[in-house]
This record gives structure tokens, sequence and C-alpha cells, in this order.
């Protein structure tokens, strides 16, 4: 199954649950991203995800200097990011709930069942006495 727009719909939400707990940059918050589950996320998602939840103010940002290399950008949740969180959460829950309940009756009605269905009478036997 291609996930790509599964995860275009999920992403806020699992990166603003990735930096709810502890502040991270880009990559660390991809690579937490994949360890967590969503191996086929891509790198310019993410990044875009980051920049697009800053913009809207649902994350703050700060630079922390780097021996190894250039300084790095770190991204933690705002307020108003654990408020966004919270109500994608809930909605998440509802539509996989629904879905679920959607592919559960799906596969009841297209398993064959292990009772026989009973079949109809031929009503054009002829009468015998």
């Amino acid at each position: 199954m291609d996930t790509t727009q599964l995860l275009k719909g999920v992403l806020d939400v699992a990166v603003l649950a990735v930096v709810e707990d502890e502040d991270g940059y880009g990559y660390d918050v991809l690579r937490r991203l994949r360890a967590g589950g969503l191996s086929e996320v891509g790198d310019a998602s993410v990044y875009g995800t980051l920049r697009r939840l800053y913009a809207a103010g649902a994350l703050t940002s700060y630079v922390v200097p780097s021996d190894e290399g250039p300084h790095r950008k770190y991204y933690g949740i705002t307020p108003a990011g654990r408020a966004q969180l919270a109500g994608q959460t809930e909605d998440w829950e509802r539509f996989a709930q629904t879905v679920s309940a959607l592919l559960s009756d799906t596969r009841t009605v297209t398993r064959p069942s292990s009772t026989p269905e009973p079949q109809p009478e031929n009503q054009h036997q002829g009468a015998s006495a």
C-alpha cells in the first residue's frame, strides 16, 4: 500500500507528538518519526512541516551552537501546539475507529461463512401423492 497520502494527513500530529516531550532539531525529529514506525516519511516533508507548524505558532524554535558542524535549529511545542495536538489526537482516534469498523464490516461481509447459506426450496416440483 502506498502510504504517501496517509502520511500527508497525519504528519502534523506526528511531528507535534514527537516534540511534545522533548525538543528536537530537524534531522532528530525525522529520525524519531522513522524510529516510531513512519519509515517512509521524507526529509523534505518533515522540514516543510516543521516550518509550517512554526509559522502557524504551534512550534517555537531556537538555535544551539554545535562544535561538530553548523548550528542546529531546535523546535519545541507551544501551548497552541499542545492544544492542536490534543484536538488532532481526538480527531485521529475517531477517524481510526471509524475506518477500523468499516474494514471489520467489510471483512465480515466478504469472508465465507462457516455455515452454508440455506438454499431456497424448488417450488416447481411436480405434485406427487
